[in-house]
């Protein structure tokens, strides 16, 4: 998946900068004809902003970080197998491009297209593209609670 990635910071002067433009380092596939790539973690709330490390190189899986956030773009081409799955997290999904069904646990499904949002409330689901192109999500996960 292409995707280009802007991450601002400051200069030893204090002045806003432009630390990283370009591809983000961490693309993984955790289901067939699905990739997600990592844009950005951070470890807690609040955050430390001015902290130097690239967190879109941070090896993490499907969850953020405890305490923390994690933000990636997914792509799930046609035909894929859906995954059930589930973290201990409140998800911002926003269809970016194209089409796509979230199954729930109980056969219960909802179709997003692109502009629709959701919120994911640490619920059993699993994506399936039944369309004919890929379709993109931006998704954001904030560590939550109960854990299970």
């Amino acid at each position: 998946m292409k995707l280009r990635r802007v991450v601002t910071g400051h200069d030893a002067q204090g002045r806003a900068v432009v630390c990283n433009d370009g591809q983000p380092p961490r693309q993984f596939s955790g289901a067939e004809k699905i990739v997600a790539t990592l844009v950005w973690a951070t470890d807690a709330t609040p955050c430390d902003y001015l902290r130097d490390e690239d967190m879109g190189e941070r090896k993490l899986g499907i969850a953020p970080p405890p305490g923390g956030t994690r933000f990636s773009v997914v792509e799930i081409q046609p035909g894929n197998a859906p995954y059930l799955h589930r973290t201990d997290s409140l998800d911002y999904v926003i269809c970016l491009q194209g089409e796509v069904e979230m199954q729930l646990d109980d056969g219960a499904s909802v179709k997003l297209a692109a502009g629709d949002v959701l919120v994911q409330r640490g619920t059993n689901h699993a994506w399936l593209n039944r369309g004919s192109g890929p379709c993109r999500l931006a998704v954001v996960l904030i560590d939550g609670k109960p854990k299970r």
